[in-house]
């Protein structure tokens, strides 16, 4: 793994799972792992369910059983709901939480169910270190996107939200063909309007993950432009100058960071980056 600064100190990139669940660690470099290996949700629920107490168990078992004659469809929406529910106020657990959440707006099939499941996956996804996990966390994303845009072909933040899926999941683990992908679906936003800055940001940080400096360089000053306090802008511009080789305008956004972030322990991390740059 490359060697970077994480823009976590002072909320930056604040995600909702991280609020739920206390993940607080964002590493945002391409991996040189090996491709993440299939994940299995269900051995993963099954595990988390011995540590419950035996009453949790018992209440788990009678929402899984609970499906009676009449309309099954409306009474597994209802299940999925109950059981995302108790992973997540109860036993605490995201990937069980975020499974069922997402479960029930696939039954749901409801524009806003499915894009809130989607993004509560992206968001974790991109925080998320483990490979094999945020491949599963990208791949049914992905999926909850693709249905919500089949309800709502013309809405864009929706095909930014899938092309996101694509960057910052498989393509930033390692799988090139993913990151072309997410870079084609998020092209298809900007040629349609130049000034999404969703895009045009996620196109920078797919620049920076394919090596494609120059054009990174430029979609993220573009947004930076527009906000030029957009951290994660910065951060990434930084990552695609020290790609390029551009030691001074690195230290630049660098110490421009410090003043955003406004935190001594990580003006202090910047600075000894800043020592192994010069």
């Amino acid at each position: 793994m490359n060697k970077q600064i994480l823009l976590t100190i002072g909320g930056v990139l604040l995600l909702s799972a991280l609020f739920f669940f206390g993940r607080i660690e964002t590493k945002k470099a391409p991996s040189k792992e090996p491709m993440a290996s299939e994940f299995n949700v269900n051995d993963l629920i099954s595990k988390a369910k011995a540590s419950l107490t035996s009453s949790q168990n018992i209440y788990v078992s009678d929402i899984e059983n609970s499906i009676k004659r009449g309309d099954v469809k409306e009474q597994q929406v209802h299940q999925n709901g109950q059981l995302a529910d108790f992973w997540k106020d109860s036993a605490k657990a995201f990937i069980p939480y975020a499974y069922y959440l997402s479960e029930a707006a696939k039954l749901d099939n409801s524009e806003k169910k499915l894009t809130f499941a989607a993004r509560l996956l992206l968001d974790s996804m991109k925080a998320q270190d483990n490979p094999t996990i945020k491949g599963w966390e990208a791949e049914r994303s992905a999926e909850l996107f693709e249905k919500a845009i089949a309800l709502d072909p013309d809405n864009d933040d929706l095909k930014v939200g899938l092309g996101s899926c694509y960057v910052y999941g498989k393509g930033m683990i390692g799988d090139p063909q993913e990151t072309m992908k997410g870079i084609q679906q998020l092209l298809q936003v900007v040629r349609k309007d130049s000034g999404n800055m969703s895009a045009q940001l996620v196109l920078g940080v797919g620049g920076v993950i394919s090596k494609q400096y120059d054009k990174a360089i430029e979609r993220l000053n573009k947004v930076l432009a527009f906000d030029n306090k957009n951290m994660e802008a910065v951060s990434w511009l930084i990552d695609a100058y020290t790609g390029k080789g551009d030691k001074v305008n690195a230290i630049k956004w660098y110490e421009y960071s410090k003043k955003l972030v406004n935190n001594p322990e990580y003006s202090k991390a910047v600075d000894e980056r800043i020592k192994e740059l010069q």
